[in-house]
This record gives structure tokens, C-alpha cells and sequence, in this order.
């Protein structure tokens, strides 16, 4: 990790896995970057891939190659766990929080490289996570989460943040993926 690129200050670093979940002991003292990126994965849907406000965080730090051939690189500026951020309070201007959506996949399959995978125990996990965002997003900021409710409904996944969104707006083929506004008020 390069911390002189990421604009960061480390206080202490330990890490490693604890259930296929990463336990992180790391408190990032400043970073210069207002935008954080939580669960980054490919960075799919940023226009700028290496825009150098943006914090790009992911619990996965991968290679894979997909069914039809395609390189898939989830290479985050630093492994993070959302449930866990090891940023101060109040350190970001906006959050984007995109989570895993899927629990119902087999771990192989290449859904679940693309997109990672939810745990048992998601409904806690994305309520950490919630709360976790809303703890390092600066008063007066804004969160963008966004959810695809394939398999879970996002009316379920809100009833985990205890802050209310602003407003959000539907996309995809079928109109089930959800971007959906906070803002920290």
C-alpha cells in the first residue's frame, strides 16, 4: 500500500480473515480524498476508474477471468470492510455504498466474483455498514447507496439505516436496481 499516493496517514496496521470476512485493526489518522467508495469491486460504474478523489475501498482484492472470457480486476486502493472503516469521523464529502445483493449463488459462479456475496448474516452486516458510512460521512454530506432487489427488496434493506433517504430512482432492464439518495442531516 502506498501510503504517500492514497494521501493517508496510518495510526497502527494489523489485518487478516476472520469467516471469509476481513478484520481490519487499521485507523487511517487523515486522508485527503473527499469521495469514499466502500465496496468498490471493478469500479464498474465510475467514468474516471482512477479519479484521484475518490477513495476506492473493497474487502476483495482479486483477479478472475469471467465464462465469456472478460478480465474482471477488483484491486481497491486498500482492503477495507464496511462493517469496519477505519477512517475518522466526519473524513468524506460523499459515500457511494453498493453492497453485495445476491445470497442465493453458488460461490464459484461468476455473479459472485462480479458482484461478491452476501454472508447469513447480512441484515446486521448492512446495518454495520449503514452505520459505519453515516459515522465517517461529514455532516451535510451525501450517501449514495444502490441495491438490486432480485432477490431482496429494498424496502427490506432500508429498514436497516436509521436514516431516512432523501429520493431515488430506478434502472436496469427490469427496473429492479435502486440508486437511492441520504444525505447526513
Amino acid at each position: 500500500m502506498d501510503k504517500k499516493k492514497l494521501g493517508i496517514k496510518i495510526k497502527g496496521e494489523t489485518s487478516g480473515q476472520l469467516h471469509g470476512m476481513l478484520d481490519v485493526a487499521l485507523t487511517v489518522e487523515k486522508t485527503d480524498r473527499k469521495i469514499l467508495d466502500v465496496c468498490c469491486g471493478s469500479r464498474m460504474f465510475w467514468f474516471d476508474k482512477e479519479n484521484p478523489e475518490v477513495f476506492f475501498g473493497d474487502i476483495r482484492n482479486e483477479n478472475h477471468v469471467l465464462c465469456d472470457g472478460r478480465k474482471l480486476d477488483i484491486k481497491p486502493d486498500m482492503q477495507l470492510d464496511f462493517r469496519k472503516l477505519p477512517f475518522e469521523d466526519n473524513a468524506f464529502k460523499l459515500i457511494v455504498f453498493d453492497p453485495p445483493h445476491l445470497d442465493k449463488l453458488g460461490k464459484n459462479s461468476w455473479m459472485a466474483k462480479k458482484y461478491g456475496m452476501l454472508s447469513k448474516t447480512w441484515q446486521e452486516d448492512i446495518a454495520s455498514g449503514f452505520r459505519e458510512c453515516f459515522r465517517v460521512l461529514e455532516f451535510g454530506g451525501i450517501l449514495i447507496f444502490k441495491w438490486n432487489e432480485v432477490q431482496i427488496k429494498t424496502r427490506e434493506v432500508l429498514e436497516l439505516s436509521n436514516t431516512r433517504p432523501l429520493f431515488g430512482h430506478l434502472s436496469g432492464k427490469r427496473s429492479d436496481t435502486h440508486w437511492i439518495c441520504f444525505m447526513n442531516i
